[in-house]
């Protein structure tokens, strides 16, 4: 059960409890009302309509998981919502929790300006007149991405081309106090040739004119894009875990 006194409803007290981390900088969006919990040091804030039913929480594991049970119990969390929590084990969530989904993702970021890269110089922002050719990219290399053209969370995207055909894409998604890099992906037969360097060191570069830091999701089995973001300075790292519940 959750008592008055555990709710916040500023997003600034929000980011205070959080302790102004990442990734709550960047789960928060700006200009959009916040209502979070908090208990034994974890914060957990619902998500706007945008980003689909659920929440993401902050914290230590054991306080995060109380809240979200008891947020269940309370009916402000329900079947289908999906949580973006601090990573939590299968089977201890799987002792409290009917869950549908379970997986683990790491949020990298960095404040640091990468290394140039061969190829930058080619990386453009894109237009909505360049729609229908990011479908068919995304479809061909990258078709399980949540980012796509006409998703509200996307500011900007980008591209590279080569021959007048759109070879790889990333989108702009810093709707919060911090950019953040999604979707990135490069053509299947354009693999291998820095393209994916270059794409995500332009647009680290672009958004840190406007942002103070810039992150990025990455599952941990991935070892070759996490490769490649450390080399290019995203060091900084948390753990999650995102599930949908039963």
């Amino acid at each position: 059960m959750i008592i008055d006194d555990q709710v916040l409803h500023d997003r600034a007290d929000v980011l205070a409890a959080a302790g102004h981390h990442p990734f709550a900088r960047h789960a928060l969006w700006r200009d959009v009302p916040a209502r979070a919990y908090r208990r034994g040091g974890a914060v957990l804030w619902l998500l706007p309509p945008e980003r689909g039913p659920g929440a993401d929480a902050i914290g230590p594991a054991g306080p995060v998981l109380d809240l979200v049970v008891a947020l269940v119990a309370d009916g402000v969390l329900r079947p289908e919502h999906r949580l973006h929590l601090p990573r939590l084990d299968p089977d201890l969530v799987a002792g409290r929790l009917a869950v549908a989904e379970h997986a683990d993702w790491d949020f990298h970021w960095t404040a640091a300006a990468p290394p140039t890269q061969p190829h930058e110089q080619r990386v453009v922002r894109l237009t909505e007149a360049d729609h229908p050719a990011l479908d068919a990219l995304i479809d061909e290399a990258f078709p399980t991405t949540t980012s796509r053209p006409g998703d509200p969370r996307v500011v900007d995207w980008y591209g590279i081309r080569a021959g007048g055909r759109l070879v790889a894409c990333g989108a702009d998604r810093g709707r919060g106090d911090i950019g953040f890099l999604a979707g990135l992906t490069v053509a299947p037969d354009q693999r291998g040739r820095g393209l994916g360097a270059a794409l995500t060191a332009a647009m680290t570069r672009a958004l840190l004119t406007r942002h103070d830091t810039v992150g990025l999701g990455v599952y941990p089995d991935n070892v070759g894009a996490v490769r490649l973001y450390r080399r290019l300075g995203f060091t900084n790292t948390h753990h999650l875990t995102s599930i949908r519940l039963a």
